[in-house]
């Protein structure tokens, strides 16, 4: 199914629409009555004509109108209702197929500000046969906290880690949020397959389908996906001297270190994984596991050796101890590699990694990952909500059953001006 095949669909759904508005009516005003009053939805800022040379097929939906813009006053009020919620925000309530279906995923989200773009990920990555665990820093403001329970609540699948870390960037803290994370989804009644972690400043690069077939494809079936190499020596200051946290920052505490236990080889890699279940339980419950994460305390940065060390242990499950960068996790524009992997960022570099402009957009195309990282809600906001739709209708059209008129998130502009009368 195409983005054009999307658009056939839209005079189906708009007759559809239309009969059974006439055929409810005082029914369906009788029962609006009773539900609390949803936000304004204010006009949405209209796609950037740069999306047109920077994505694919997107002459078929550049002039189409996009159904919400207030997501984070929606989610901030108290009285409305989760069935008003999960539709008027568009997301998919539905397997989308048989396969999907079949091979639940779990996500873990770290978070800690960026309402917005948080609903936003979460909305393109929600199916109803995953189950996601949301880690909210405990530094957060109370109303952040209280609007991501707020969202979460209307979901059965969706959920607040049970134990809240304050995060502090490139501390122990960052990989323990992790790993509450974890904790819980061990216990979770959801049968899910692999789990995968994200920030609130992702978004998915491939469709649910596309996650489940690359996760599920002969290279990766049965293995975790860890992307690193052993240490090379200018990182191994990191594991030999002692770090700690102190207030909001990492910093040297004190002399170098014992070697790590069990005489395990130290590997440098991604924060970013693919875990299969049984190696979830495996750093949850193995002693080695345990003794290298007691180890990292004073590390500096221990989700990037934690994670792909173990994936070199070989009696770990789905262990991978031949492995090096490959898997295609996250689509990066380090600032470091201008001229080697990518010719440069079209937004701003924060931390040596660049937020995303409209125009780096066919290089994360190109790139094909899973993810990519990142993006932000006050600069360039337009670079996402290009992403966003050429996303949504990807997704659309995979799926094997009708399509419900709530999982648009834009229509052409004749539909619009229809429905609305």
């Amino acid at each position: 199914m195409t983005t054009r095949s999307i658009v056939r669909q839209l005079g189906w759904l708009k007759c559809s629409f239309l009969l059974c508005l006439v055929m409810s009516g005082s029914i369906f005003w009788v029962l609006r009555l009773t539900e609390s009053p949803a936000p304004m939805l204010t006009p949405c800022r209209p796609f950037s004509n740069r999306c047109r040379d920077a994505l694919p097929d997107a002459d078929a939906w550049i002039k189409w109108h996009r159904l919400d813009c207030q997501l984070q006053r929606y989610v901030t009020n108290k009285k409305l209702r989760c069935s008003s919620l999960t539709r008027d925000l568009h997301f998919v309530t539905r397997a989308l197929s048989h396969e999907e279906e079949e091979y639940p995923l779990a996500f873990i989200l770290t978070v800690h500000k960026e309402l917005e773009l948080l609903l936003r990920l979460l909305r393109a990555i929600y199916a109803p046969q995953n189950v996601y665990c949301i880690h909210v820093d405990a530094k957060a403001p109370q109303e952040y906290r209280l609007a991501v329970q707020n969202l979460a609540g209307c979901f059965k699948n969706v959920f607040l880690s049970s134990r809240s870390e304050t995060v502090t960037y490139a501390g122990f803290s960052r990989l323990k949020a992790d790993l509450n994370c974890m904790a819980d989804l061990a216990e979770s009644q959801v049968g899910w397959r692999k789990v995968l972690n994200l920030c609130g400043q992702d978004f998915p690069l491939k469709s649910n389908l596309e996650l489940v077939r690359h996760l599920q494809s002969k290279e990766w079936r049965d293995r975790n996906m860890t992307p690193g190499i052993k240490q090379p020596a200018h990182f191994r200051r990191r594991t030999n001297v002692r770090y700690g946290e102190i207030g909001s920052r990492v910093a040297v505490i004190g002399g170098n270190k014992d070697p790590p236990p069990h005489n395990l080889q130290i590997y440098f890699g991604s924060a970013y994984y693919a875990l299969t279940r049984g190696f979830v339980n495996f750093v949850l419950e193995s002693p080695k596991a345990r003794d290298l994460l007691e180890w990292s305390r004073d590390t500096y940065s221990p989700d990037e050796h934690y994670w792909v060390t173990l994936n070199h242990v070989r009696e770990a499950p789905g262990s991978n101890v031949d492995g090096g960068w490959e898997g295609g996790i996250r689509a990066i524009k380090w600032e470091d590699q201008i001229g080697k992997a990518h010719d440069g960022c079209n937004g701003r570099y924060v931390r040596s990694i660049c937020i995303y402009g409209v125009e780096d957009l066919p290089w994360l195309i190109r790139k094909n990952h899973m993810f990519a990282n990142k993006f932000e809600n006050d600069f360039l906001p337009e670079a996402l909500d290009c992403l966003e739709q050429w996303h949504r209708n990807k997704l659309l059209s995979h799926a094997s059953v009708p399509i419900e008129s709530s999982w648009l998130l834009a229509t052409p502009s004749d539909s619009h001006r229809d429905i609305a009368a």
